[in-house]
């Protein structure tokens, strides 16, 4: 037989194009529009009722960038409409099909009672099925005149409304009233379905031949002239193809509706809150329509904001989950990154978010939900374990350049050795959409067929919201048994993971360690200020929460400022979403950004020096909010200070520093170290004295500046191509000694290149065995990134990083594709390299980006450490990371483990003078293996104290905890606080374990 296959498909799209899709509507009747322009920002629907509004044409332009226009949309139903379906149908001026990057609006009626969202792909307002006819119509609809942003990663200045401009960016295209043809709607899905799935079937395949044929004939049965007159009669013809179920072994999809929603990207924060009310409405209306619907939804946050801003679709969202339809995922407080927050910070995302949950909404969730995050540090599952999370869902990794992840479904392996069942949708998108392509993808994709049937599909509009539409659970209905195509069946997440856990359970595969994304690699450095800010933030809460605490226990009537934590808190864990921590958004987002966290720690600040005047008065002291003691240089004396504890400011015995210059040569010399500047301010010898060797292989702190032209995605990745161009920034504009003992030697090296300048100061105090360098950058460059290179004389076969509680191992060498993808890697605050018997740390104050690399030298193969300081991509901010900027890294010779970790909180946690009384540490453990991480009153506010701690050296650790206080009872609790059993007077703890105590005070 003749194969006339692309003559039918041919036929068929013009048929859809030209005549199905534009008759869904029949009857038309334009409304009449006002408008009124809000002069700033957003403002509430009740301010709106209130304002004057002109009147507005259809076709007029309207809304400068980022602005807001409230339109009045009035008329009343047609008589010979009666006992149709009539909807109000709005074009605002959508420039794409896409929801989320444009034009955006919310429906109210004239009430002010809001109704839902409306987007590209859901732009209709039901008035009535059927209509009695004569209804008046009086809506309200908020429109946003949201910019498209992203455009092929050029340049823009749209990214913040400072720079935007006033010219109107949308032609709103109409606003009418229309009868819907259900059988001429129905039938275009109908085809969708069957077309979709045809192109994805073999050409060998008897059915695909069936679909073709049955799309003839529906084409037969239709008159292109008399579209609404003959759908029934095309439908028809489909009924067979369409009723034939799907085959006993087609792959089971689970698919849960969904709205990526980015907390802010391409957008600031405020607009994310109109973003969520926008889908939370149009989801609870949804669910009116289609009961089996289920909204699987995360970020305890969005919800938070809802709750705040719009309590009518908060109310709609608790019926919502009581009644089925929506399903709050997640467990976190906002979707973050997954490398950089500190350990606490994860745990607190995990904490705030459960209890959100739990509190509002009466859900103890049971998933980590990140499906868009930039790799997953190898922390997680245990935190999740602790937190009663059973399962952890991603898609991320599909977008890996180099190797594709082995399974689909598997048992993820934390440092600790926790387990939890893990999945990543082999559909490799959570928006999907129900196309035929993505659900062939998913079942031609998932990796462990044989031992499982099963995966889940997130379905709905997604990144700047949207969410499932109607047409997405039509299609639903007719996939769920469908031959030739996956099972569909709309259910829980939950449903899905013991279902799946059940089917492969202990015979799942296991994969160890960190979910590294070959991709996005520039995350760890971008916008350097916003790292710095969290960096900071999450330090000075640490501290605060300490001293706050101590004030706590000493004096009953000092008022711990719980609420003033919980705000603080959750600023800090909104500002570690996955694009505005890993530096990817627009200009406005980390404009804001800075100035958010400069209150925060100006707050903090306050908070802390009430707390140390609650302490008591004293004379001169520091404090110490690091775990460990540390003698070090305050003014000029040098003391030493216990751990979580203070002492009084007096010299303690030890030698002094020394510095002494010859010619261009500058020595600095302490009792630890050997240091030599060269005439260029680099070093060319860092000798270790109690180790008696060379720590560098060639001269150190070496910055060096790349061209970075990343092929996509500029603010996000830094690609390997990189390395092939360099320049060493050598030359030097000054190299002066300007402090030269007894207790500080500091050699300052200033360096200009380009349009940048630089003023490095290298500092060896007395009885450090730490190398500063402090360092103070204007930078003007543009794509360049910046390094600073230590080659080290240490044979490392692999690199020790710093992660929440613990530290991960990553190979030095590529000797496979996943060691080479691992080029650019993520270092809290240290970074160590060794040999049997000799390691040297690197160190940093706000810095996560780094590389290692086996490097020839003189004496044979040595390791070069570099930290990645600064970048400089164009979009989505053009003006990315120019300006001055303030930090300090270190060398840290002759570290093991445990040096690295107390070197790196003590950089991070630098001692507090202060008039205060001699105290002795809060808490303390007797064995430095084990890390306390944070001391805070509980957040049921009973007044017990949380002590939060960790293995941190990657072995067994036997300890005790010691108090400054008297103790009535201790517990171990999970990491929410909620208690197990009674802690022992004495713990053992396994590699990397956390364990959280309660303590009642006596």
């Amino acid at each position: 037989m003749h194969d006339d296959r692309s003559l039918v498909e041919g036929r068929l799209e013009r048929a859809l194009r030209q005549f199905l899709r534009p008759a869904q509507y029949t009857d038309r009747a334009p409304m009449v529009l006002s408008v009124w322009h809000v002069p700033g920002e957003p403002v509430p629907v009740d301010q709106a009722l209130q304002a004057a509004y002109e009147p507005f044409m259809p076709g007029a332009v309207w809304g400068k960038p980022w602005s807001t226009s409230w339109f009045r949309i009035e008329g009343r139903v047609p008589e010979e409409w009666a006992g149709r379906p009539v909807e109000v149908v709005i074009d605002p001026g959508f420039t794409g099909d896409g929801p989320g990057f444009q034009a955006e609006g919310l429906l109210y009626d004239a009430a002010g009672v809001l109704l839902k969202g409306i987007h590209p792909r859901n732009r209709h307002f039901t008035v009535a099925a059927p209509a009695r006819g004569g209804e008046a119509v009086h809506l309200l609809l908020e429109a946003a005149a949201n910019p498209a942003v992203l455009h092929g990663f050029e340049p823009t200045s749209l990214g913040d409304v400072l720079t935007a401009g006033d010219r109107p960016i949308y032609r709103f295209a109409a606003a009418d009233l229309a009868v819907l043809d259900e059988d001429v709607w129905q039938l275009v899905l109908d085809i969708e379905v069957l077309s979709e799935l045809m192109h994805e079937l073999p050409t060998d395949r008897p059915r695909r031949h069936e679909i073709l044929r049955a799309l003839e004939d529906m084409l037969d049965a239709l008159d292109l002239h008399d579209v609404s007159g003959t759908a029934a009669a095309a439908r028809a013809e489909l009924t067979d193809a369409l009723s034939r179920p799907a085959s006993a072994s087609a792959h089971r999809i689970s698919a849960a509706g969904h709205a990526h929603i980015d907390s802010a990207w391409l957008w600031p924060l405020r607009e994310t809150v109109r973003k969520a009310s926008r889908t939370f409405a149009n989801v609870t209306a949804l669910a009116q329509d289609y009961p089996e619907l289920v909204f699987a939804c995360s970020q305890a946050q969005q919800y938070a904001w809802v709750k705040e801003h719009q309590p009518r679709i908060w109310e709609r969202i608790k019926k919502a989950v009581e009644e089925g339809n929506w399903v709050p995922v997640g467990s976190m407080w906002v979707e973050s990154d997954a490398n950089m927050p500190g350990g606490e910070a994860l745990a607190r995302q995990i904490i705030h978010g459960k209890r959100f949950f739990a509190q509002e909404l009466g859900v103890e969730t049971e998933e980590i939900w990140l499906p868009d995050s930039f790799g997953y540090t190898a922390a997680f599952p245990q935190l999740a374990k602790l937190a009663g999370v059973r399962w952890f869902l991603t898609q991320k990794l599909s977008w890996n350049q180099s190797n594709k992840m082995p399974h689909h479904t598997f048992w993820w392996e934390g440092i600790d050795g926790t387990r939890v069942f893990t999945h990543f949708p082999p559909v490799d998108t959570y928006n999907s959409q129900f196309h035929g392509r993505e659900l062939a993808h998913a079942e031609r994709n998932f990796a462990d067929k044989g031992r499982a049937t099963r995966s889940l599909v997130p379905f709905g509009w997604g990144d700047g919201g949207g969410g499932p539409t109607r047409e997405m659970l039509e299609k639903a209905r007719r996939l769920r048994s469908l031959e030739g195509s996956p099972r569909v069946e709309i259910e829980r997440p939950s449903a899905f993971f013991e279902a799946a856990e059940e089917e492969y359970g202990a015979h799942a595969p296991v994969w160890s360690g960190e979910l590294y994304l070959e991709l996005h690699r520039a995350t760890y450095t971008t916008q350097a200020k916003t790292k710095q800010g969290n960096r900071r933030s999450e330090h000075a809460l640490r501290e605060a929460e300490l001293w706050c605490t101590a004030a706590a226990v000493r004096d009953p009537s000092y008022a711990y400022p719980y609420d003033a934590f919980d705000r603080l808190w959750k600023t800090v864990l909104l500002h570690q979403f996955h694009d505005i921590l890993p530096g990817s958004s627009i200009a406005w987002v980390h404009r804001e950004a800075r100035e958010t966290y400069a209150r925060v720690l100006a707050e903090l600040e306050e908070i802390t020096a009430e707390a140390v005047r609650a302490l008591g008065p004293g004379a001169p002291a520091v404090l110490n909010a690091s775990p460990y003691e540390r003698t070090e240089v305050v003014g000029d004396a040098l003391v030493t200070v216990p751990g979580l504890g203070s002492a009084a400011v007096s010299t303690a015995v030890g030698e002094d520093v020394r510095a002494e210059q010859s010619g261009d040569i500058i020595l600095l010399e302490n009792q630890w170290l050997r240091v030599t500047v060269d005439r260029d301010g680099l070093l060319s010898s860092v000798r270790d004295r109690v180790a008696d060797r060379e720590v560098l292989g060639a001269p150190g702190n070496l910055l060096q500046l790349h061209p970075d032209h990343p092929n996509a995605w500029d603010a996000w990745d830094i690609d390997r191509h990189y390395r092939r161009k360099h320049t060493d920034l050598t030359a030097a504009e000054s190299v002066e000694l300007v402090e030269s003992g007894p207790l500080r030697a500091t050699v300052r090296v200033v360096r200009v290149f380009g349009t940048s300048r630089v003023t490095q100061e290298i500092r060896l105090t007395a009885a450090s065995r730490r190398l500063d360098i402090v360092a103070e950058i204007d930078w003007q460059e543009s794509e360049k990134v910046l390094k600073a290179a230590f080659p080290l004389d240490v044979h490392a076969e692999r690199s020790a990083a710093e992660i929440q509680f613990g530290h991960v191992h990553r190979p030095t060498h590529t000797n496979t594709g996943w060691d080479a993808a691992r080029f650019e890697i993520c270092a809290h605050r240290w970074l160590r390299v060794a040999e049997d018997g000799y390691g040297v740390a690197v160190l940093n104050d706000s810095t996560y980006g780094h590389d290692v690399t086996r490097t020839p030298h003189e004496n044979g193969l040595g390791t070069t450490v570099r930290l990645t300081l600064l970048r400089a991509p164009h979009s989505p901010d053009p003006e990315t990371d120019l300006g001055t900027h303030r930090f300090t890294y270190a060398l840290l010779p002759g570290a093991g483990v445990g040096d690295a970790v107390a070197e790196g909180l003590a950089l991070n946690l630098p001692l507090r003078p202060a008039a205060a009384p001699s105290l002795e540490p809060l808490v303390s453990v007797d064995n430095p293996a084990v890390t306390v991480e944070s001391v805070k009153l509980a957040e049921d506010r009973g007044g017990d104290v949380v002590v939060r701690l960790y293995e941190s050296r990657g072995g067994r650790a036997r300890a005790t905890l010691s108090t400054g206080f008297p103790v009535a009872r201790a517990d171990v609790t999970d990491l929410l606080e909620r208690p197990l059993h009674e802690a022992p007077s004495e713990f053992e703890l396994r590699p990397f374990q956390i364990l959280t105590l309660r303590l009642r005070p006596a």
